[in-house]
């Protein structure tokens, strides 16, 4: 049974850090392309960054220059490191699995979020201004 756990959110104040993890349980982790989504209140999901089966990575445009997404693929684990937080990345992230490389998701506005098979339940990211 697959399963994602985040951890590592939390408040912060602009211009502060923080770093989620994402724990992988009960498939083979390394053939699967990952990626971290948030969502915030009255808004759609979106994507903020995706890793591929080969570490392709894409940010979105957002976030690049100051997020980072790696893989322990050893560990299972997917991590997103947030540094310079704004106000504006405020929401609820998630961390989502897909079997296989990431396909359209690459090239999609929205990261081709529906092919994303398995989500975590979310850790909440608040940045004060």
């Amino acid at each position: 049974q697959v399963q994602l756990v985040e951890s590592g959110g939390g408040s912060v104040q602009a211009g502060g850090s923080l770093r989620l993890s994402c724990a992988a349980y009960g498939y083979t982790y390394s053939s699967y392309c990952m990626g971290w989504f948030r969502q915030a209140p009255g808004e759609e999901r979106e994507g903020v960054a995706i890793i591929d089966t080969d570490d392709r990575i894409r940010y979105a445009d957002s976030v690049k220059g100051r997020f980072t997404i790696s893989q322990d693929n050893a560990k299972n684990t997917l991590y997103l490191q947030m540094n310079r937080l704004k106000p504006e990345d405020t929401a609820m992230y998630y961390c989502a699995a897909k079997y296989g490389k990431a396909g359209y998701s690459f090239y999609y506005r929205d990261y081709d979020v529906r092919s994303f098979n398995y989500w975590g339940q979310g850790t909440q990211v608040t940045v004060s201004s």
